[in-house]
C-alpha cells in the first residue's frame, strides 16, 4: 500500500510506494510547423525579446504576457510544381505589455513586430512574406486597483513603473495565479522515440536536408501497449519539390522507410506499424501536399496552450495539467515557472530513487513564489529518504531566479 508522510505541517505531502504509470501509453506530439507550435514558440520568443530589452535597459523585467497569441491561417493554392500564397496569415498578439518606465518609452510594436517577421523568415520562410499583425497590447492592470482617493493605487504602476523599485518583485516574488505545475519521470522508451521522430521531421536532420520537400508540419499519434507501437503520422509535403502525383507518392514510401529504420534503432524487436497522412486519397489528388509545408498557409489556426506541455509531449495518460507556459512572463508566472520545476525536480527524484517520480505544484495567487500553497510527490520506491526529498524539494524552490535568468538568456527551450 501506498504510504503517505505530510511534512512542513500540510504544504508538503510525500506519497512512497505507488504504482508506477499504466503499461499503456497514448502519446501526441506536434512538430515546429504545426500551427499551434507555431503559436506557441513565437509568444515565447516575444517575451524573451521584451524581456531581454528591458533588463538591458533598465535591469529588470517588467510586466508583460503574450501567452494569448494566436494565428489565424492564410490562403494559398497548390499545384504539383509550385503554388502560392493568396492570403496572409493574420498574426494576433494578444497581451499585456509595460509601455513605459521612468517616462522612457518602450517600443513593444517595433520590438514585436521585428520578432515576428524573423520567426516566420526562420521558421516558415514562405510565410513571412505573407503576414498581417494585428496588435492588441494593453497596459490595464490586474484588479486591485481600488481608487479611494489617498493617492494613485500601487497597481496601476504595475505597467507604468517610476522606476524598477516600483517592481514588486524586486523585493518578494508572489504567484501571479492560483494554478499548478505538475512534472513526471522518466519517459518509457517509445514516448521518447515519438519525440524524436517527430523532430526527425519537422527539424533539421539528415533526412530534411536530403529530402527539401518534407514539411514541417508534422503531427504524431501514438499508442503503445508495452511490447507494440501502433503509429499515425502526418507529414507534409511541398509543392514546388513534388512534380506529380507519382513523385509524392514515393516520397511517402520514403517517410515509412525512415519511421520503420528508426524504430528498429529506437524499439528493438517491438513490432511497429505505421499510418501515414490518413485523409490521403491519391486517385483523386487530395494529399497532404502544402505550398510551406504546414497547413497555416491554408485557413488553419494555431493557438497557445493547445500543444505539447512543457516537456515536449502530450500525454493523457500521465499527469498533466492545461496551462500555457509559452508568453507568460518568467519572473512570477506559475503556469510556466511551477511547470518548469516540477519537471525539473520530477527528473532529479527519479534518478534520486530510480523509480517514477510525480511533482504537483500548486499555488495560491498572492502567495509568495517560492512556498506554494500544496506540494505532492508521489514515488513509486517504497523506501525513498524522506529527508532527502524534503531538501530536493526546498532545493528547487530556492532556484526560481535562476530560472528567470535562464528563461530570458534561452537557456531553456520549451516544447
Amino acid at each position: 500500500m501506498p504510504k503517505t508522510v505530510v511534512t512542513d505541517g500540510s504544504h508538503l505531502s510525500i506519497e512512497t510506494g505507488v504504482a508506477k504509470p499504466y503499461a499503456t501509453t497514448i502519446v501526441e506530439r506536434k512538430g515546429l510547423g504545426h500551427p499551434d507550435t507555431l503559436a506557441d514558440h513565437l509568444a515565447e520568443r516575444l517575451s524573451r525579446a521584451y524581456s531581454r530589452y528591458t533588463v538591458q535597459r533598465f535591469g529588470a523585467v517588467l510586466h508583460h504576457n503574450f501567452d494569448k497569441l494566436a494565428l489565424l491561417g492564410g490562403a494559398s493554392e497548390v499545384r504539383y510544381g509550385g503554388g502560392e500564397m493568396t492570403s496572409p496569415v493574420r498574426v494576433l498578439v494578444n497581451g499585456r505589455a509595460a509601455p513605459m518606465c521612468g517616462g522612457e518609452r518602450i517600443p513593444v510594436t517595433e520590438i514585436v513586430e521585428a520578432e515576428v517577421r524573423a520567426f516566420f523568415a526562420e521558421r516558415l520562410e514562405e510565410v513571412s512574406d505573407h503576414l498581417d499583425i494585428t496588435f492588441n497590447i494593453t497596459s490595464n492592470s490586474s484588479p486591485g486597483a481600488v481608487l479611494t482617493g489617498d493617492g494613485v493605487p500601487d497597481r496601476t504602476r504595475w505597467f507604468n513603473p517610476r522606476s524598477v523599485d516600483d517592481l514588486r518583485e524586486r523585493r518578494v516574488r508572489l504567484s501571479n495565479d492560483t494554478s499548478l505545475g505538475t512534472g513526471w519521470a522518466p519517459e518509457n522508451p517509445f514516448e521518447s522515440f515519438v519525440r524524436e521522430l517527430v523532430d526527425h521531421f519537422s527539424g533539421e536532420s539528415d533526412f530534411t536536408r536530403a529530402h527539401p520537400w518534407c514539411g514541417s508540419d508534422v503531427k504524431l499519434m501514438g499508442y503503445w501497449d508495452g511490447d507494440r507501437a501502433d503509429v499515425v503520422l502526418c507529414v507534409p509535403q511541398k509543392s514546388r519539390h513534388v512534380g506529380s502525383r507519382e513523385a509524392y507518392v514515393r516520397n511517402t514510401e520514403a517517410v515509412l522507410a525512415e519511421c520503420r529504420r528508426l524504430a528498429g534503432l529506437r524499439l528493438p524487436g517491438a513490432p511497429a506499424r505505421f499510418r501515414l497522412n490518413a485523409r490521403d486519397v491519391p486517385e483523386k489528388d487530395e494529399l497532404y501536399l502544402t505550398y510551406t509545408g504546414s497547413s497555416i498557409e491554408s485557413g488553419d489556426e494555431g493557438v497557445v496552450g493547445r500543444g505539447n506541455r512543457v516537456n515536449g509531449l502530450i500525454t493523457p495518460l500521465r499527469p498533466m495539467n492545461l496551462e500555457g507556459a509559452n508568453g507568460k512572463n518568467p519572473v512570477y508566472h506559475v503556469g510556466k515557472l511551477y511547470n518548469i520545476a516540477a519537471q525539473r525536480l520530477a527528473g532529479r527524484l527519479h534518478e534520486m530513487t530510480d523509480g517514477h517520480a510525480e511533482v504537483h505544484l500548486v499555488s495560491t495567487t498572492g502567495q509568495r513564489l517560492d512556498q506554494p500553497w500544496r506540494i505532492l510527490v508521489r514515488l513509486s520506491s517504497p523506501d525513498a529518504e524522506l529527508d532527502k526529498v524534503q531538501a530536493m524539494v526546498m532545493e528547487a524552490l530556492s532556484e526560481f531566479p535562476a530560472l528567470t535568468d535562464e528563461l530570458v538568456s534561452d537557456g531553456i527551450v520549451l516544447s
